[in-house]
C-alpha cells in the first residue's frame, strides 16, 4: 500500500463528466450481483454517470434498450438474490471485429470510456483485446463516417477493469472468485444431506461437483467433509488407483465406518490424459467390493440460490475497488483485475492473470501436474497437502511417545469440531497420543481427560456447536490442581480452541510457568468464537457461520419490511464488544446503519440517521434495517435506539425490533469454517511437533520461552504464530477485543452503499501487483 505518489482527491468529485458501463458476462455465479450494486452506487457516489449494460457482451453489440443509465435505486433488493439480474449471455458477435466495431459505436455515442467487466477469464480476456483495439476501431468508425473526429477525440481511450465471477475458483492470481463460496455452500447442504441417507443404509456415495478444469470444488468439499476420495484434473491418481481406493474404502469399512464418500471434479482425469467418470468409479466399487453405491451429479444446483455472506462482501469491495481503479487508470495503465488476497484488496495486470491461468492447463496437458497445483497459487496447495495429509496416510507403527492434550474454551461455536477431528488426526500421523479434555478448564482441573482416537472424531467437521464440551471459566483458580492432572496424565503440548478465553487462559497458563515446571510445555490456542474478537487472528473459526445466519435472517426481515413498506428494522447482534458481526452484517444485508462500540457514536450521530431513513422514505424504497452491536454503548441500548426512532419517524415510518441471541452460535458449520478449521487443527499439530523437538533436553520436554506458546493466526495473507505474551500490548482486556482491527477500514464503504455522503479515504491505495514474477521459480 503506498501513500505518497497520488494526489488525495475528494473522492465526490473523482468521476464528475466521466461514464462508467458494468456488464455481466459468461457463466452466471452468486455474488454478481453484489458488485454490481457496488460499482453502480459508488460509481455514482463519485459523479460519475452509471450505465448497466444487459445480456453481456451481445448488449453492448446490439445497444439500443440494452445499455440503459443506472439510479441508486434501481439496484435496491439486488444483494440477496442469485445470478445476474442485469442478464449475461455468450456471445458470438463479439468475437468478430465487426461486433466489436458496433459495441464501440454504442459506447463512443454515450460518451462511456469505463468498462467495468464481471466474469470469467474468457470474458476478461475479451475486453483486453477490445481495449488493445480500441484506437483502431475508432479509426475505422471516423472513416465509416459512423462517428464524428470530435466523438472519437473524446472518447481517445477506453479503461477496463474485471472482478472475477466465476463459481469454479479457476482464476489465478485471485484467493477466491466471486461465488466460489456461495457454490461450496449449495454442495455443503447436499453432502450433508446425503451423508445421513448414507449412514442409514450403510452406502457409498459419489458425488460429482463442476470444474471442468480446475479441482477447486471438488477440494474443498473433500477437506469440508472428510471424504475419502477426491479425483481432480490438476493431480490425477497414479496408475494402479482402483486398487488403492477399494483398500480404503473395505479399511473405512473395517474400522467400523457406515459410509464412504467420493468427490469427483466433473474435469477428473486419469495420468494418461482420459477422463474419469463418476459411473466408471460407481462400477468398479460394485464390482470389486460389492458395496451399495449411489451417484448424484449436482450440476447447476450449484449455480444457484442466494449468496453467501462471503461472496456479498467479495462483490461489495470489489465493486468499490474497481471504481477506484477505473478513476485512477491512466492510458498507460494496464487492464486490471480487482481481487481479494487474504482480506486485502488488490489489483493485478489482468493479462498476467490470464497468462498463469492458461499456463495450469498447459501444465496440466502436458502432463506436469506438480507444477499446476504450484501455479493455481498458495492457497490451493495448501488445501491439497492438508487433504493428503489428513486423508491419504496410515498411523505410523512407531510411536512417538508424545500426549498432546485438546481442549475447548469460551462459548461454544461451529467449526469448533472441524479443528478438534483435523488435529487428533494430524497428531495420530506423527504417531502421538491423543486426549481430549472435556469441559475446558474445569476438565483439566478435574481430570476429565480421556484418550481420543482416529474413529471418535470421524463425521466431526459437519457438526456444529462443541463435542468436547466448552466452559468459559478461566484456569486462574485451579492452577494446583491443573499442574497435578498434567503430571498424572503426563502431557507434553496443550491445544486450546476457543474465544477470548481461550487467549486469557494461555496468557494465565504461560505466567504460571515461573511457579508451575508443569506449566512448561508447548502450547497453541487456535481463536474459534463468532465474535471475532481474539488478538492475533483477523479471523476466528465460528464467525462465517455466524455472519451467514445473521445475513440470512435480516433477507427475511428486509423482506417483511418492503412488504409492509415503510417500515424500519433494529435488530441486535451478538460479538460482545466487538463490532465485526454487526459491520459485516451490514454489508452483506444492505444496512443503513450498524452502531458498535469500537465508533463511537451520539445523539447526534442518531438524529443524523434518523433524518437519513426520513428521506428514504421518500423514494421508492420504503424500509430501513439498522443493526447494533449487543455491547455498542451501554445507554444507547437497542430499546432506546427503537424509542427513539419509533417517536423520530412517527407518522413517516413504524419501527420493530428483533434481538437475534444465541441463534448465532448454532447451526452447521459453513464450509469456510470447516475448512479453516480443519487447516488450523492441523497446523498447529505440526507447529507442536516441531516445538517439542527444540524442547526436548536430557530426556525430558521443557518448554519456558515466550515463543513455546502462541496464537495460530490468520494475518492478512497467511496463517502465522505468534507468542501470546507479544500480543498482550495490542489488546484491550477490559473489553476483550484487540486494540487494531482491520475491518474498521471497510465500514465507510458500507455507509457509502447506503448513500451517506462521507468521505472515503482514497490515501490508501491497492497498488498493481504482479503475479507473474512470484511463479518464477518453476521455470528452473
Amino acid at each position: 500500500m503506498s501513500k505518497d505518489h497520488y494526489p488525495t482527491m475528494d473522492p465526490t468529485k473523482m468521476g464528475l463528466g466521466r461514464s462508467i458501463a458494468v456488464l455481466t458476462s459468461g457463466g452466471d455465479a452468486q455474488g454478481m450481483n453484489a458488485a454490481v450494486r457496488a460499482t453502480v452506487r459508488v460509481g455514482l457516489y463519485t459523479g460519475a454517470k452509471v450505465y448497466f449494460v444487459h445480456e453481456g457482451y451481445q448488449g453492448l453489440v446490439d445497444g439500443g434498450e440494452n445499455i440503459r443509465p443506472a439510479t441508486w435505486e434501481s439496484v435496491s433488493m439486488m444483494l440477496q438474490l442469485g445470478g445476474t439480474v442485469i442478464g449475461s449471455a455468450r456471445c458470438k458477435d463479439f468475437r468478430v471485429r465487426e461486433g466489436r466495431m458496433k459495441a464501440a459505436c454504442n459506447l463512443v455515442k454515450l460518451g462511456i470510456t469505463n468498462l467495468c467487466v464481471i466474469g470469467g477469464d474468457g470474458s476478461l480476456t475479451g475486453a483486453n483485446e477490445f481495449r488493445t483495439e480500441w484506437s483502431g476501431l475508432l479509426a475505422d468508425l471516423v472513416r465509416n463516417g459512423k462517428i464524428t473526429e470530435e466523438e472519437a477525440k473524446q472518447s481517445s481511450h477506453l479503461n477496463i477493469v474485471g472482478m472475477v465471477g466465476s463459481i469454479d475458483n479457476d482464476f489465478c492470481g485471485t484467493d477466491m472468485t466471486i461465488g466460489t463460496d456461495s457454490a461450496l455452500h449449495r454442495i455443503i447442504e447436499v453432502v450433508d444431506a446425503i451423508t445421513t441417507t448414507a449412514q442409514s443404509h450403510q452406502r457409498t456415495f459419489i458425488l460429482e461437483v463442476m470444474g471442468r478444469h480446475c479441482g477447486y470444488l471438488a477440494l474443498v468439499t473433500a477437506l469440508a467433509c472428510g471424504a475419502d476420495w477426491v479425483f481432480i484434473p490438476e493431480m490425477p491418481p497414479d496408475d494402479g488407483w482402483e486398487d488403492h481406493l477399494c483398500r480404503r474404502l473395505a479399511n473405512q469399512r473395517a474400522r467400523g465406518s457406515r459410509l464412504n464418500v467420493i468427490i469427483v471434479a466433473e474435469g477428473a482425469i486419469s495420468r494418461n490424459g482420459k477422463p474419469i467418470t463418476s459411473d466408471q468409479i460407481k462400477k468398479l466399487v460394485t464390482d470389486r467390493l460389492g458395496f451399495d453405491t449411489r451417484t448424484t451429479v449436482l450440476g447447476h444446483v450449484q449455480r444457484g440460490g442466494t449468496p453467501s455472506a462471503f461472496d456479498r462482501i467479495l462483490g461489495s469491495r470489489m465493486g468499490v475497488e474497481a471504481v477506484m481503479a477505473l478513476l485512477e487508470a491512466t492510458p498507460d495503465t494496464p487492464a486490471c483485475v480487482v481481487s481479494l488476497s487474504g482480506n486485502q484488496a488488490v489489483r493485478l495486470p489482468l493479462m498476467e492473470c490470464v497468462q498463469v491461468t492458461k499456463d495450469v492447463t498447459a501444465a496440466m496437458a502436458e502432463g506436469r501436474f506438480e507444477d499446476a497445483i504450484k501455479l493455481r497459487g498458495k492457497s490451493f496447495e495448501n488445501n491439497w497437502n492438508t487433504y493428503k495429509q489428513l486423508a491419504h496416510i496410515n498411523p505410523p507403527d512407531v510411536k512417538s511417545n508424545i500426549n498432546v492434550a485438546i481442549m475447548n474454551i469460551g462459548a461454544p461455536c461451529a467449526g469448533m469440531n472441524a479443528a478438534v477431528r483435523s488435529a487428533v488426526r494430524m497428531g495420530i500421523i506423527q504417531g502421538h497420543t491423543m486426549f481430549a479434555v472435556h469441559d475446558g478448564f474445569d476438565g483439566l482441573a478435574q481430570g476429565q481427560i480421556e484418550p481420543i482416537t482416529w474413529t471418535t472424531v470421524s463425521g466431526w467437521t459437519g457438526k456444529g456447536g462443541s463435542m468436547l464440551g466448552t466452559k468459559r471459566t478461566l484456569p486462574g483458580k485451579m492452577l494446583e490442581e491443573i499442574s497435578q492432572n498434567i503430571a498424572k496424565f503426563n502431557i507434553h503440548a496443550l491445544v486450546i480452541i476457543g474465544g477470548f478465553e481461550a487467549y486469557v487462559g494461555g496468557l494465565e497458563l504461560v505466567q504460571a510457568r515461573e511457579k508451575y515446571e508443569e506449566m512448561c510445555i508447548p502450547i497453541v490456542v487456535i481463536p474459534a468464537t463468532v465474535s471475532n474478537n481474539v488478538p492475533g487472528s483477523d479471523f476466528s473459526i465460528g464467525a462465517d457461520t455466524a455472519l451467514n445466519t445473521i445475513t440470512s435472517t435480516c433477507d427475511r426481515i428486509k423482506q417483511s419490511a418492503a412488504g409492509t413498506k415503510r417500515r424500519v428494522f433494529i435488530v441486535e447482534t451478538m460479538g460482545g464488544y466487538c463490532g465485526y458481526l454487526a459491520t459485516m452484517a451490514g454489508l452483506a444485508a444492505g444496512a443503513d446503519a450498524a452502531y458498535i462500540f469500537e465508533e463511537k457514536f451520539n445523539i447526534k450521530d442518531l438524529e443524523v440517521n434518523v433524518g437519513h431513513l426520513l428521506e428514504k422514505m421518500k423514494t421508492t424504497v420504503k424500509r430501513g434495517l439498522i443493526l447494533r452491536n449487543e455491547n455498542s454503548n451501554a445507554n444507547y441500548t437497542t430499546d432506546f435506539i427503537f424509542n427513539l426512532y419509533s417517536e423520530e419517524g412517527k407518522g413517516i415510518f413504524d419501527c420493530r425490533k428483533n434481538v437475534l441471541g444465541h441463534m448465532q452460535q448454532g447451526g452447521t458449520p459453513t464450509p469456510f469454517d470447516r475448512n479453516f478449521g480443519t487447516k488450523m487443527g492441523a497446523k498447529s499439530v505440526l507447529w507442536l511437533t516441531q516445538k517439542l523437538k527444540e524442547c526436548y533436553r536430557h530426556g525430558r520436554i521443557f518448554a519456558n520461552t515466550p515463543d513455546s506458546a502462541c496464537v495460530l493466526g490468520m494475518r492478512k495473507r497467511a496463517l502465522t504464530f505468534q507468542p501470546l505474551a507479544d500480543l498482550k500490548e495490542d489488546t484491550d482486556f477490559d473489553h476483550r477485543i484487540p486494540k487494531s482491527q482491520w475491518w474498521i477500514k471497510i465500514r465507510p464503504i458500507m455507509k457509502i452503499l447506503a448513500k451517506y455522503n462521507i468521505k472515503l479515504d482514497t490515501s490508501e491505495h491497492a497498488d498493481m501487483e504482479h503475479v507473474i514474477k512470484k511463479r518464477t521459480l518453476l521455470g528452473k
